[in-house]
């Protein structure tokens, strides 16, 4: 067998088939007559549906990718005080954005603007600050739409009117949004992985710690709540990539690199198995409320599957098999924020997919298309130099 690699290229494929998926799981939510196994679970059930594997198998990939962008940085001789400001950006970014998107939910009919005007501006001006500005961009324009963006977001904050017409309110924080929880959890957990500068046995204690943090939280046996951390369940997820990233840094390449593949089959087994034990004890199996038992089992099926991944991509050099979705694996925010653009533009012209394509399979098979094709829509655009970058 071939030596394993140090750079990883399964962690781009990975994460192209987990932002195709969870495309495709938001999109599918709309159709009628779907299988149970594919849809979320409802708050106060025991269960766990396909739908709810994909976002924590991103958290996952964010945890993946972490080590091997920090200590990229570090190696370089980048300063503790500029990296921090890296981390604090990224999550301030993602924090923002998600922000909005929560606010979207309850908007208005009695606000100014129609809800996907509004939310159309506020995504626009996500790309407009956000975007990967390259030559032959001069910095005079660069810093000039940056702030156009700022300012139609911050206008887009004031005319901002949530809740019903008697009883209006401004933009306010509920759960954040997944790019919010996604920016929380990066900023504490990319934190910590600096401060213990990547050291393999702190970060498995780190780890073990926040789990026992969510652990104790399902278990009422938390006496305080830790502000940012909470019931640390989506840091959990994050600091079990990291800490699978750095393992795998450490044997691969090494005398011990055969032990790799046991240990990787181990740790994911051996997740789901206490996720399944824990599951009486904590709350069951919930997305909705990050119970243990969810965060434990995804992770470990998430293992499991990166393991697969390593062997494809990696050794067997199949990404190829992959590169239609690439985009979705190096222009990830912007495949996020997609959907966003397309049904905004669908209210805006009061349609919506044909009702044959709304039920059953033909709805199923209708949502994996979108996914595909907006897909395919940002590859044309990473060609065009227009992509987030956070």
């Amino acid at each position: 067998m071939n030596s394993l690699p140090k750079r990883l290229l399964s962690i781009d494929v990975f994460r192209a088939i987990t932002m195709f998926l969870m495309i495709f799981v938001n999109d599918v939510g709309g159709v009628r007559d779907l299988p149970s196994w594919i849809d979320h679970v409802e708050y106060g059930v025991d269960g766990m549906g396909f739908a709810d594997t994909i976002f924590p198998t991103f958290l996952f990939i964010v945890g993946l990718s972490l080590p091997f962008a920090l200590l990229k940085r570090m190696n370089r001789g980048d300063s503790f005080i500029k990296t921090i400001f890296h981390i604090f950006s990224r999550s301030f970014a993602l924090i923002v954005m998600g922000f909005f998107h929560v606010n979207l939910e309850s908007y208005s009919s009695a606000a100014m603007l129609p809800h996907p005007v509004w939310g159309l501006l506020i995504t626009l001006s996500f790309f407009l600050i956000w975007l990967d500005y390259k030559d032959p961009v001069k910095k005079p324009v660069k810093y000039g739409m940056m702030a156009l963006g700022a300012v139609v977001l911050l206008a887009m904050a004031y005319l901002y009117k949530g809740g019903e017409p008697d009883h209006l309110h401004g933009m306010r924080p509920s759960w954040w949004g997944i790019l919010g929880i996604i920016g929380w959890a990066y900023l504490v957990s990319a934190c910590v992985f600096v401060l213990i500068k990547g050291n393999g046995y702190l970060l498995l204690v780190m780890t073990l710690l926040f789990l026992g943090i969510n652990i104790a939280s399902h278990m009422n046996a938390m006496p305080f709540n830790i502000p940012v951390v909470n019931d640390a369940s989506s840091i959990s997820l994050i600091m079990m990539g990291a800490l699978v990233s750095v393992l795998y840094s450490r044997l691969a390449g090494s005398a011990y690199e055969k032990l790799l593949w046991p240990v990787l089959t181990a740790s994911g087994l051996i997740l789901i198995i206490f996720g399944l034990f824990i599951r009486p004890y904590s709350g069951g199996i919930s997305k909705i409320s990050s119970t243990p038992a969810w965060i434990t089992i995804c992770a470990g099926i998430a293992i499991l599957f990166f393991e697969l991944m390593i062997w494809l991509i990696d050794l067997k050099k199949k990404q190829n098999w992959f590169s239609l979705i690439s985009a979705a694996g190096t222009s990830t925010l912007t495949c996020y924020l997609m959907p966003y653009l397309l049904y905004f533009a669908f209210e805006m012209m009061g349609v919506w997919y044909p009702h044959f394509l709304s039920v059953g399979a033909a709805g199923i098979l209708r949502s994996f298309a979108v996914s595909f094709l907006l897909i395919l829509l940002v590859k044309q655009m990473e060609k065009k130099n227009i992509r987030l970058r956070i």
